[in-house]
């Protein structure tokens, strides 16, 4: 069984810096793209950060210059280190990897159960 667990989250006041972590454990076979997300209060969703296995980053235009993807691979984890945050950026923030695994060799999707990130005025 797969599971991506996330820990990092809190509330941080306009300007601070937060550190999301999240690990990959099961039997897993080959961990691929590993991605954040964020989901609003106002229910928008969207994909914030993405690393390839290779270690290539890509982020949403709203993140750029501030927050930071890294990815260990050798531990199965990702982190997002955020910075310069804004109130905007409250949002409850998911981990997703494309996974192979021992019991199910085709790619798959997997999710974390979130995080919650508030950022005060």
């Amino acid at each position: 069984q797969v599971q991506l667990v996330e820990s990092g989250g809190g509330l941080v006041q306009a300007g601070g810096s937060l550190r999301l972590s999240c690990a990959a454990s099961g039997n897993i076979y080959s961990l691929n793209i590993m991605r954040w997300y964020r989901q609003t209060p106002g229910n928008q969703h969207e994909i914030v950060a993405s690393i390839t296995r290779d270690g290539n980053p890509s982020y949403a235009d709203s993140v750029k210059g501030r927050f930071t993807i890294s990815r260990d691979n050798a531990k199965n984890t990702v982190d997002l280190q955020m910075s310069s945050l804004k109130p905007e950026d409250t949002a409850v923030y998911y981990c997703n990897a494309d996974i192979r695994s021992f019991l199910f060799p085709e790619l798959r999707t997997y999710w974390g159960q979130g995080t919650q990130v508030t950022v005060s005025p």
